[in-house]
């Protein structure tokens, strides 16, 4: 292991655990806004505050993180668009919904009546907008017009805004959403788009579909950006807001602006990735230009890992995921492991990091505690309150006692189990170097030591039956009682 990753995984909690300065207590303050940015198909190596060698620059995100608090071992609960958005938003691990997860237009999939962010934050007072990609379904998404109200969106789960997309920017139809109104019903055709030279899925990739005659998905990024400050700007300094920030992109299809092309020595997607920065940047100057800065909590996040494959990483010298295996959809770190970075001016200290465990289930339950609101019963079922590890006061350790993803990874620090194989459909299906090779993952399953071996090089689910055999009855246990926090 490399001396910079031993200090990535090991030294940053010791970071945490020596720090002198207090701060004051949340409780004593007004409810603090909250801003919640998630890039998408961001690598944990993507930011350079995350990894030196970077090939993307992020000053933005890298500034963010000299503000406040950068989390080390931050876990999506799925390795995919629609599981992320899911277990963000209601506290509860996506295996647990009743309906199946799955294909790129899914009904609406988040419960009626269920407690989401949103809906715990408007209890408490506050005006909730969101602005971007929803990837959690509408009832109604086929044979749209004009008159067409969506139903089962972010509307009726606790947001009085939303401007976005039904899902990613390669899934059609291509239109905007305005609340639950379609902006301009997809009454024309496009074709499906592609980039010689990479593999089918990246570069300027959209499937073919109906799209609205004033959609350009180069645009998307800017319009997202503009709606978030749009939503700022109106904002009242005596009512707390809650934004959840959905940017689409760095996820194909990678159209940079002009200003980003060559920006980077990552190709399209570095400067992909470096427009995103810039987009995160004029959010965060907004809040500062509105006086707004010193009382917004602002967490900055991706949904899960990238698109880029080992001949990727060989073309550019630029590793996505930094020295974590794996990308999106795989059962690896590198495809739910995710830069996760918070900051608030004068409760949370700033340049500091943390090596704790957490998934972006916990956000609910955090919010809760933030808000001064308690979790309705039959809720946030996997969210745990994190409040002691982002104003550095007193907990007991670890907070977690473990961290499930997909449904088959279940991760209680430092082992980690795999349920079958590491790798996703993405890795088998478009990954050259796989194929060659013949690498289909070790199907019985798969178990590591992430303190001794955070780049999960050696299976050691054979030489350890017990921790195998301990872990999938814990697994076994949450699936079997509905919930892994206690309340």
């Amino acid at each position: 292991m490399h001396r910079r990753e031993f200090i990535h995984l090991l030294g940053l909690s010791v970071t945490m655990a020596t720090l002198k300065a207090c701060f004051s207590p949340v409780s004593k303050y007004k409810l603090p806004n909250i801003v919640f940015i998630m890039a998408d198909d961001m690598g944990y190596g993507d930011p350079g505050c995350y990894n030196p060698e970077s090939k993307t620059p992020t000053p933005n995100i890298d500034r963010l993180a000299r503000q406040g608090l950068r989390f080390t071992n931050a876990h999506s609960p799925g390795a995919l668009c629609i599981p992320a958005r899911y277990g963000l938003l209601t506290g509860r691990y996506p295996f647990r919904s009743e309906i199946e997860i799955k294909g790129y237009t899914p009904p609406a999939l988040i419960e009626p009546g269920r407690a989401t962010i949103a809906t715990i934050l408007q209890q408490a007072g506050y005006y909730t907008g969101c602005v971007g990609k929803w990837h959690l379904g509408f009832d109604n998404i086929e044979n749209l017009d004009s008159n067409t109200v969506l139903t089962g969106g972010p509307c009726e789960h606790g947001f009085n805004e939303f401007f976005g997309m039904h899902a990613s920017l390669d899934i059609p139809p291509y239109f905007y959403i305005k609340k639950n109104r379609v902006v301009e019903a997809p009454s024309e055709w496009v074709d499906a788009h592609f980039t010689e030279g990479v593999t089918p899925i990246q570069g300027e990739f959209w499937r073919a579909g109906k799209i609205a005659p004033g959609f350009r998905h180069d645009e998307v990024l800017k319009k997202f950006t503009e709606k978030s400050i749009e939503f700022l700007e109106q904002r009242s300094k005596n009512q707390p807001f809650f934004l959840y920030v959905a940017l689409a992109a760095p996820h194909t299809p990678w159209l940079p602006e002009d200003q980003f092309k060559n920006s980077s020595q990552a190709g399209m997607y570095g400067d992909f990735v470096t427009n995103v920065d810039h987009s995160v940047g004029q959010i965060l100057n907004k809040l500062q230009a509105l006086e707004l800065e010193n009382n917004t909590l602002v967490i900055f996040t991706s949904d899960n890992g990238p698109v880029w494959f080992p001949q990727d990483e060989k073309t550019f010298n630029h590793r996505s995921t930094y020295f974590l295996r794996g990308m999106k959809a795989d059962a690896y770190e590198g495809g739910h492991r995710m830069p996760f970075i918070a900051r608030w001016p004068g409760k949370i200290q700033p340049g500091t990091e943390t090596n704790e465990l957490i998934c972006f289930t916990d956000m609910l339950a955090t919010f809760a505690t933030i808000a001064n609101q308690k979790l309705p019963p039959h809720s946030a079922e996997d969210s745990y309150d994190i409040t002691p590890v982002l104003f550095n006061q007193p907990y007991a350790q670890p907070l977690r006692e473990a961290t499930v993803i997909d449904g088959r990874v279940i991760i209680r620090w430092p082992w980690k189990l795999i349920f079958g194989s590491g790798l996703g459909g993405i890795s088998t299906r478009y990954s050259d170097q796989l194929k060659a090779l013949k690498i289909e993952g070790d199907k019985s399953g798969e178990l590591y030591n992430l303190e001794l071996d955070p780049s999960e090089k050696t299976n050691l689910y054979e030489q350890h039956p017990d921790i195998v055999e301990n872990l999938k009855k814990l697994m076994d246990t949450y699936r079997q009682q509905g919930f892994s926090v206690k309340r």
